[in-house]
């Protein structure tokens, strides 16, 4: 078994991971922290999880994670980074589903999330946990940066075109709208039901921080930088990101062959067949990843449609899937469940 703790167990990643792991035939969850609600049973706080977690959370500082042999991270940016040293140094491996480990370049990190980084020696080190890029660095890591919600379905969306050599990389665009769990559970005005709900909008044109992430992403695959312009969306639902990526074609290619092909061992990206269009709904709960692809009038524009659910694919469930390729477990243990609907 995988003696398991869990940092920052109250949020919407955090439950997440917790209605996963409960059933996970190889986990033992050891701790669950929050300095907030130590002392209070899991339980009370979600009920969903009644008769699947019987753990109280516990204050960080008597968790004794140094016990465990993973810990994650589903905490707020910059707090993993603040302990990881000192875990690691205890054979502990972690995973972090916040940004703390995530972009190469810390100068560029401190700038887009405005803090000085606690632990810069561990970012070079730090795996990037897209299994379908990284699958075989994953196994031996010890240190995992759990990616974005925006990032995996951006990513998942452009990869087989820029692995062909097929587009245009310096003009990308992804159009992504997300439901509002992707803003975390803290209590804020524009998460509001009546500010969010029957409502649309942008947000974060001018830079958004998950776009140095995506960037990077994509260039390490394309071996030079690209040019992506991003904008994401808030819509008024609790789950789903949607993806709608564009491209310019730079050469003839059957994108329907050219997708099945790159994902079809793949057990979490599904592409559909040729003319659908995926919906949020269809991955709802799911660690799925569900892609359409589709070149209006026979033009030189390629559109590719990419869906997930943030808090599973784009956060806990995908923090399992590298949890389960780390420890030599069946990738998709404890994370096959069918999408919800309706």
């Amino acid at each position: 078994m995988i003696n398991v703790g869990i940092v920052g167990g109250t949020g919407y990643t955090g439950v997440e991971l917790l209605r996963l792991l409960a059933l996970h035939p190889k986990v033992k969850i050891k701790a669950i922290t929050s300095r907030n609600e130590a002392g209070m049973a899991v339980s009370e706080l979600f009920t969903n999880l009644r008769g699947y977690i019987d753990l109280k959370f516990s204050d960080p500082a008597n968790a004794k994670l140094n016990k465990c042999d993973l810990v994650f991270f589903a905490t707020p940016n910059g707090i993993a980074m603040q302990q990881a040293e000192s875990l690691l140094q205890s054979g502990v491996k972690i995973i972090d589903l916040a940004a703390d480990f995530r972009i190469k370049n810390v100068t560029e990190w401190e700038k887009w999330y405005g803090m000085q980084h606690a632990c810069p020696s561990l970012v070079a080190e730090a795996v990037y946990g897209l299994p379908e890029i990284n699958r075989e660095q994953i196994k031996n890591a010890r240190l995992i940066a759990n990616p974005g919600c925006y990032p995996t379905a951006v990513q998942l969306g452009f990869l087989p075109l820029i692995e062909a050599k097929a587009i245009d990389t310096g003009h990308l665009i992804a159009d992504v709208k997300s439901g509002v769990s992707g803003a975390g559970r803290k209590a804020e005005v524009h998460t509001l039901l009546a500010e969010a709900g029957d409502n649309f909008k942008a947000y974060g044109v001018p830079g958004h921080r998950h776009l140095p992430e995506i960037k990077q992403g994509l260039s390490n695959v394309a071996k030079q930088p690209v040019g992506l312009t991003f904008v994401p969306h808030l819509v008024p639902m609790i789950r789903g990101i949607h993806a709608t990526l564009y491209a310019k074609l730079t050469k003839k290619i059957d994108l329907q062959e050219l997708y099945e092909q790159r994902y079809q061992n793949e057990a979490f990206v599904d592409v559909l067949p040729a003319g659908k269009h995926p919906e949020t709904r269809s991955v709802r709960g799911s660690n799925l990843c569900r892609i359409a692809v589709h070149q209006p009038q026979n033009g030189d524009t390629a559109v590719i449609l990419s869906v997930t659910d943030n808090l599973v694919k784009g956060a806990a469930g995908q923090a399992i899937q590298n949890m389960n390729i780390m420890f030599n477990l069946p990738e998709s243990l404890g994370i096959q469940q069918i999408p919800l609907l309706p």
